[in-house]
């Protein structure tokens, strides 16, 4: 054997290893995150990523390689695409790569009033059948709407009795409860659930969204109430004013009782099979800066998957993490699949970009 074909095989070797960990083809509208050696082995989470004003295509990517890097799932990330792949939170009929569903275990969702083709819908409605278990984040609880008459899936649409959000999630859209962009909110464990696995090494959580109007059903277990805060700092003292509860009209001190803002439950579904899910109204992109809040959602995958939930799940952040504010309108333009492979720091939007150009 010559020392040349030695190196040639040195050579393939070391390009699978540093090529192995991401698959992305070059022109891919999806990203799939292979993982290092972990609890996860042989579980594949899928994450629906798809809304206008919150981001889930930057923070869903963040959280797929902290499952695979650091807990060994394989992690895959699909997205709302135009026609050439470039990724675009407005496009509410798409959905890159759905085959994905086919074999996931568990799926991450932070979708907002998306209205997928059929075929689309029937592979998701198909994973949900099997029994996966799902952690549905802030929009997720009014996913979709504008769906057509033709599948069966008209009743999945946010609608007067809620849509799939109240029947899997819990909750639909109610309203903002505290002022949207104004206060933000602390996350307060409930305390009869401070024992609960879900929460294992879950603290100080903090996020800048507002709180939502939410009333689970009875059966849920309330992981966390929301504290409506006078701004939009974690210091900041809780708010004091009162308004009237759009379920019944009465009126109430906004933190007199707290909104719930994460809870579980378990969900038979039409297949029969039964759906463990975690459900937060917080979980915009910049919430997911903080800590407490991915240890929710990374111990909600092993609490779904009926793992044993670490006692203080590793959720360092994989690669550099620097969220655009919500809002609509505000995601960052250009960005490809490809932009979010391992080891990549997210490139600034083009207004971040043209904004810093003119300040020169």
């Amino acid at each position: 054997m010559t020392k040349k074909f030695l190196f040639a095989i040195f050579l393939a070797i070391t390009s699978l290893l540093l090529t192995s960990r991401t698959v992305l083809a070059a022109d891919s509208d999806f990203i799939t995150y292979e993982p290092v050696k972990g609890p996860g082995a042989g579980r594949h989470i899928v994450f629906l990523s798809g809304d206008e004003e919150y981001r889930s295509e930057e923070s869903l990517p963040m959280l797929a390689k902290i499952l695979s890097q650091r807990h060994g799932f394989k992690c895959t990330v699909l997205f709302s695409v135009d026609a050439d792949g470039t990724i675009n939170p407005e496009r509410g009929e798409s959905l890159s790569n759905p085959d994905a569903l086919d074999s996931a275990d568990a799926i991450v969702m932070l979708l907002r009033f998306r209205h997928w083709n059929e075929a689309t819908m029937k592979k998701f409605q198909a994973a949900v059948n099997r029994g996966v278990p799902i952690i549905g984040l802030r929009t997720s609880t009014h996913a979709f709407n504008g769906l057509p008459k033709a599948g069966g899936f008209e009743e999945y649409n946010f609608n007067q009795n809620g849509g799939w959000g109240k029947k899997v999630l819990g909750e639909t859209w109610v309203s903002h409860w505290g002022n949207h962009k104004v206060e933000a909110t602390h996350g307060e464990i409930e305390a009869v659930a401070r024992k609960n696995a879900l929460l294992n090494g879950v603290s100080d959580v903090f996020a800048n969204t507002d709180v939502y109007e939410a009333y689970p059903p009875a059966d849920a277990t309330i992981l966390l109430r929301g504290i409506v805060l006078k701004g939009m700092k974690p210091d900041e003292a809780p708010a004091t004013y009162s308004k009237k509860r759009s379920s019944d009209g009465q009126e109430q001190s906004v933190n007199n009782p707290a909104m719930a803002v994460a809870w579980s439950r378990e969900v038979k579904n039409e297949a029969g099979t039964v759906n463990r899910v975690v459900c937060t109204t917080m979980g915009a992109a910049t919430d997911l800066q903080n800590e407490g809040l991915r240890r929710l959602v990374v111990n909600g995958v092993y609490w779904g998957l009926k793992l044993h939930v670490p006692r203080k799940a590793n959720v360092e952040l994989v690669d550099a993490y620097e969220p655009n504010m919500y809002g609509f309108g505000g995601y960052r333009k250009g960005i490809k699949a490809t932009d979010h492979a391992l080891g990549l720091k997210l490139r600034e939007s083009s207004a971040e970009a043209d904004k810093k150009a003119a300040a020169k």
